[in-house]
């Protein structure tokens, strides 16, 4: 199967503007991104799919290939649908300008969910959630997984409730983890990276959002809602998605201790 990685990687952003461009170890993230996902072994083309002249520049400029797309694309995989469109390849992966630790181990992961199983029309990531702060952070998305690997919901609350767990009448799965903290490894972190089938893809971009979409302003609900699975690829990694000026600097504190070939 063909395989092609869109980045997503608009300018504009309420709490970081610019972010692709954000310096990182001496080079703009969308840098880092795109030379990691080049890296994964199933990936045969990237393109850097954006709606600015700076970030387009910026990629040509250490090699890598770019697009201009419409610039009121209501997310970035409807950005990721316009260039799918134009290319016919079989499998389309969906990484985020803002994941400069993204492994190529985790691309491959996904891409292999995807070729093992013809009928799987998307497929996602998931790791176990090891951090306490995490669990009720409503920026950090979890997921409950079927016994077949498949998506039964995803949530910004922590889900599941260990009600089993909790003889002291605790009101918050915060309050019980606390107590029995070897509970925090049954809960899973979404990692927001996406493969899906170039039709799919298509077809889910011109659904309207949905209402449990609306509510926990996840876009990967309206799949959910209209039937369609997501198979969830277990991974040991996980990545640090940077959205404020904290996460960039936690990050680029973190690539001063990388070494030479990972940074």
């Amino acid at each position: 199967m063909s395989v092609l990685a869109v980045i997503p990687a608009r300018y504009g952003s309420t709490r970081l503007e610019g972010k692709p461009l954000a310096e990182i170890a001496g080079r703009p993230m969308i840098y880092h991104v795109y030379r990691r996902v080049r890296s994964a072994r199933s990936i045969e083309q990237v393109i850097v799919a954006t709606d600015d002249e700076r970030i387009r520049q910026a990629v040509e400029a250490f090699g890598g290939r770019a697009v201009l797309t419409a610039p009121d694309h209501p997310s970035g995989t409807d950005r990721v649908a316009e260039v799918a469109r134009l290319l016919p390849y079989d499998i389309i992966v969906n990484v985020q300008a803002d994941e400069p630790l993204v492994r190529p181990a985790m691309l491959d992961q996904l891409v292999e969910a995807m070729e093992a199983d013809p009928a799987c029309p998307m497929a996602t990531l998931a790791c176990v959630l090891d951090d306490l702060d995490e669990l009720d952070d409503p920026n950090v998305v979890k997921v409950v997984v079927r016994p077949d690997g498949y998506a039964l919901y995803f949530s910004r609350s922590p889900i599941p409730f260990p009600m089993h767990a909790n003889p002291m009448h605790a009101r918050t799965v915060r309050e019980i983890v606390s107590y029995r903290n070897e509970l925090i490894h049954q809960f899973y972190k979404h990692i927001g990276i996406y493969a899906y089938r170039r039709d799919f893809l298509i077809r889910f971009t011109q659904w309207e959002p949905t209402p449990l979409e609306r509510i926990e302003r996840l876009e990967q609900l309206r799949a959910l809602e209209h039937g369609a699975p997501i198979r969830v690829v277990l991974t040991p990694y996980s990545t640090i998605g940077v959205d404020t000026p904290a996460d960039l600097e936690r990050v680029r504190r973190l690539f001063e201790t990388l070494p030479d070939e990972e940074a």
